[in-house]
Order: structure tokens, then sequence, then C-alpha cells
């Protein structure tokens, strides 16, 4: 069981990046899946979540630019992010509670992708 994630890139200010988290293996259940960064020097934080039912949470320097949404036939979380600035510079990591074949229920992290804004 593994998440990957892909969809990162360079681009300018207020230009529009998605990312995309597939979770693949032997997966039989998929809790809350979120979205976190980390920019040079800094912690990682949480950048949005979706719950199993649909419901999303925003940090509020993306609040109105970023969008999470999910697709549990594909088991596949996307993050579409508009107006982008330089401050959304960051490597963007994927995250989940999946229950595998095991019928255990894990945290997984998916590998990071780079965002870079260019102002």
């Amino acid at each position: 069981v593994q998440l990957q994630a892909s969809g990162g890139g360079l681009v300018q200010a207020g230009e529009s990046l998605r990312l995309s988290c597939a979770a693949s293996g032997s997966i039989v259940g998929i809790k809350d899946m979120r979205w976190y960064r980390q920019a040079p020097g800094k912690q990682r934080e949480l950048v949005a979540v979706i719950t199993g039912g649909g419901a999303t949470n925003y940090a509020d320097s993306v609040k109105g630019r970023f969008t999470i949404s999910r697709d549990n036939a594909e088991n596949t979380v996307y993050l579409r992010m508009d107006s982008l600035k330089s401050e959304d510079t960051a490597v963007y990591y994927c995250n989940a509670e999946l229950k595998s074949s095991s019928h255990v229920w894990r945290n997984y992290w998916g590998q990071g992708t780079q965002v870079t804004v260019s102002s």
C-alpha cells in the first residue's frame, strides 16, 4: 500500500496547478485524505483535508484559492491550486489513513511533489 503524488512544477504567480495523489495496493478503506506542504526552513503545515464523507477544511492562507477533492472509485485525492503566490512554493505531501487487506488502519505519506511559484 502506498501513496503516489504527482502534478508539481514551476509556474508563475497567478497561474494554476493541480496535484494528484493516488493510493495503490490492497486497499479496503480510506478515511481522511490531506495535503501538507513544507517550505524551505519551515515546518510542515496542513493545507487541506477532506473526510470520507466529503467535508473539507483549509488553512487560512489558501482559503478561496485551493480546492481539495477526491475520487473514491480511483482512491485519489486532488488539490487544485489557483491564483498561486510565491509563498505557496513548497514541497507538497499527501497523507491518508488507509486500511489494507490486513484490516489494519495506518497513516501513510506520499513522497512529495515540488511546487515552485515565480513572482
